[in-house]
């Protein structure tokens, strides 16, 4: 088991290296933030102006000597200053984590509250209405752009019956929308994977037994189908998970919620290039952490998976 968990924790440390790699080159394409200044300045500036700034950004160094200067600091927790304002990256991201957090457990609670009844339904009607029904509607909601839906909920609940905040994060009522766009686009797929995992469990002779003693129909399916093919889905929506919090940035700006998705798109518009390495760094930190996770909860349940 050590030698699997060092083969893992080496590949996500390669992947975070190449993730924070590739975003801090690509970052740079984006344009000079001293030009930027200049321009937002409103006044003329030599380029001896321009050089100072540059200097002060710390934009003038080699491309490298930046990149080990911001991974030097990561070790430490150290990410760095905002270009527009001077305030601890770190700070930023951390104020900024929890709204997107919450919101992910969220969306990923109403995706399995949904999924997994639909997806029991399905399976146990199968090639009924009812099934071809929620696989109708499932295949609608895999269509649907998460940005399109998430209007559509705006204009209905936020501005044509006036019953939730249109954005921003006011209380509680704030989380509907969003988290419903996210579990609506989310239940699509997991309630086809629920269903075919069923599907399987339900041809088992030991469901056929548990009928067999008269158990009712609920506890067959919940108590025994469900838990026998629980660990393919655990391990599903532990990594769509790690997926959601990509994917929620989009959600972000369009409902203006104060996460990181939201910090990554002002960071991008003002060519903060700390910022914005700080944001999808912990991003990625996440996503790998949790795929991390599930594959050593993997490793623990199946021992064949350690050989891999």
């Amino acid at each position: 088991m050590a030698g699997f968990l060092i083969k893992r924790l080496l590949q996500a440390l390669f992947v975070v290296i190449a993730i924070t790699l590739l975003v801090s080159f690509a970052v740079r394409l984006t344009g000079d933030p001293a030009l930027m200044m200049f321009q937002g300045g409103g006044g003329s500036m030599t380029e001896d102006d321009l050089a100072r700034i540059r200097a002060a950004l710390g934009t003038d160094r080699p491309f490298f000597v930046q990149y080990l200067s911001f991974l030097k600091g990561l070790v430490t927790f150290d990410l760095g200053r905002s270009f527009t304002g001077g305030t601890p990256v770190s700070l930023l991201v951390g104020d900024a984590l929890p709204a997107t957090l919450l919101l992910a457990f969220i969306s990923m609670f109403v995706s399995i509250a949904l999924s997994i009844p639909l997806g029991i339904k399905a399976a146990t009607s199968r090639g009924k209405a009812a099934d071809q029904a929620i696989r109708i509607f499932s295949l609608i909601g895999l269509s649907f752009p998460n940005f399109w839906l998430a209007t559509m909920l705006v204009l209905l609940f936020a501005i044509t019956l006036g019953w939730l905040p249109p954005s921003g994060m006011v209380g509680m009522s704030s989380y509907v929308m969003p988290a419903l766009t996210m579990g609506i686009i989310l239940t699509a797929t997991n309630v086809r994977l629920v269903r075919t995992a069923m599907l399987e469990t339900l041809q088992s002779q030991y469901v056929m037994v548990a009928r067999a003693k008269g158990l009712s129909e609920n506890k067959v399916l919940y108590k025994h189908a469900l838990r026998n093919c629980a660990i393919p889905l655990i391990t599903y929506f532990g990594l769509q998970f790690g997926g959601l919090l990509g994917g929620i940035v989009v959600i972000e700006r369009v409902f203006n919620w104060p996460g990181l998705g939201t910090l990554a798109f002002d960071a991008v518009a003002a060519r903060d290039y700390p910022l914005l390495q700080g944001v999808i760094t912990v991003l990625s930190l996440l996503i790998v952490g949790i795929n991390l996770l599930v594959d050593i909860a993997y490793g623990l349940v199946d021992p064949r998976i350690r050989t891999e």
